[in-house]
């Protein structure tokens, strides 16, 4: 929060304007004096709300000056446009600068010819640890983790492990927990920092260890990997490989990010946007939205053929026209309201086969409960606009009967989804209004066919 919070007091509305007319008017070392003062935040925020064209020119005057922790967080579309005014040194230094995982989310989109200048810039032990670290696939524990930590053998006392640390050049920064092995590598557990600061010098650090901590497996999903910081209140947690060896250490921070772009992934999906193109050019976003479009075509057709059944009912009743569409949006409005619920429990983990009964049946509830409440207002409205009876009664039972549908449909799409393996996030929305649009229209006009003609 309070990095937000400094963001905001840095890169304000006027402050990016300063850099535009800067830019406009070619002072370079004002502009240098701007943005070499911001944090690495800072200046990737600038990045990110310039014009491309401004944004190749800051570029070239920061050069050296850019902040290497700027760049880890760009976005992706603005990521690839910076490193495209760089060459191979220059990321290079900047890679130096950063983690194994982050200097890895960074090189592994560049071109293979390119990717291997950079390595070749490296120290070997630079090299090879981010080399380890593009092993794994993107989304992994083996990605998200540093290898950077503090390992120790399970024979030492603790005071050879706090020389250790007081000697030992290559500790991280931040360090939270000790981890304890064995002698072929394999994690035996942790001791927090403080408890072994506490413990007399002879002490075994065995005696202290807690040799039940969590681990993760370095192929385990980055999503997996969040739920298991949120769910035991981890600051740090380690990795280990397919026969318990120590490979690394994620930490809290890292983890934050992740759990921002799955929230962030999630949204964009039920949107039917596959990725966030708000950097991108305009026919690449059109190019990422026209296919959610088409899908959506083709289920509004579905619900037009509905409507084509009973065309002669709303040409003998041409008032149905300007009543149906408010049947249809209530019961699209009421499961979305279902689905997001229902796709954020089963991406928290808490909707599961236990309480699925449970949950739909609340639902369906919910939705027959909404129905009689605006039933009844939209069918007095209705006799108090049109004078008829019948037709208030008609628009009353169908929106009972859509909002059960709505409501219904709203838990059991994304479930059957998931069931299926396939993401609810992605396909949810666009099924539900199909149901949605199909049970008001069929209910509205069917009802109408029998009871007003």
């Amino acid at each position: 929060m309070s990095v937000e919070i400094d963001v905001l007091d840095e890169v304000t509305p006027e402050f990016v304007r300063r850099i535009e007319a800067s830019l406009a008017e070619g002072r370079t070392e004002d502009l240098r004096a701007l943005l070499v003062g911001l944090s690495a935040t800072g200046q990737a925020s600038v990045l990110e709300q310039v014009s491309e064209g401004e944004r190749d020119k800051l570029v070239g005057v920061l050069k050296r000056d850019l902040d290497p922790e700027a760049l880890t967080e760009l976005d992706e579309e603005v990521l690839e446009d910076v490193l495209g005014q760089l060459d191979s040194k220059e990321i290079a230094a900047a890679a130096r600068e950063l983690e194994a995982d982050d200097a890895a989310n960074i090189l592994e989109d560049l071109p293979e010819d390119e990717r291997r200048e950079v390595l070749a810039e490296l120290t070997a032990d630079k090299r090879a640890a981010i080399e380890s670290a593009l092993a794994y696939p993107e989304d992994t524990a083996g990605r998200l983790m540093q290898r950077s930590l503090v390992k120790v053998p399970d024979d030492w006392a603790v005071g050879q492990v706090i020389d250790y640390c007081r000697e030992a050049t290559d500790l991280p920064d931040d360090v939270y927990d000790i981890f304890v092995v064995d002698r072929v590598g394999r994690l035996r557990g942790s001791v927090p920092l403080g408890r072994m600061l506490r413990a007399k010098r002879p002490v075994s650090i065995l005696d202290i260890v807690d040799p039940d901590i969590p681990s993760l497996p370095a192929t385990a999903d980055q999503a997996e990997v969040a739920h298991v910081f949120r769910d035991k209140n981890l600051v740090s947690c380690p990795v280990v490989d397919e026969e318990g060896r120590l490979q690394g250490v994620i930490m809290v921070d890292d983890v934050v990010d992740v759990i921002d772009e799955e929230a962030e992934e999630d949204l964009l999906k039920m949107g039917g946007v596959g990725s966030d193109d708000m950097h991108a050019d305009t026919v690449r976003t059109a190019r990422l939205r026209a296919p959610w479009l088409m899908v959506n075509v083709a289920t509004a057709l579905v619900a037009s053929l509905v409507i084509g059944q009973f065309e002669g009912t709303i040409e003998k009743i041409v008032v149905l026209a300007v009543l149906m569409p408010i049947v249809a949006s209530m019961g699209g409005n009421a499961g979305i309201q279902t689905v997001t619920v229902t796709v954020r429990a089963l991406a928290m983990g808490e909707l599961t086969a236990a309480n699925a009964l449970r949950f739909i049946a609340k639902e369906a509830v919910v939705g027959g409960l909404n129905g009689v409440l605006f039933a009844t207002l939209l069918a007095f409205g209705v006799i108090g606009l049109f004078g008829d009876w019948r037709l208030g009664a008609v628009i009353g039972a169908a929106m009972i009967c859509n909002l059960m549908a709505a409501a219904l449909a709203g838990a059991l799409i994304p479930i059957g989804l998931q069931k299926f393996g396939i993401d609810p996030a992605v396909s949810s929305t666009v099924f539900l209004t199909m149901v949605t649009d199909v049970v008001g229209f069929l209910a509205f006009l069917g009802l109408a066919t029998v009871f007003l003609l």
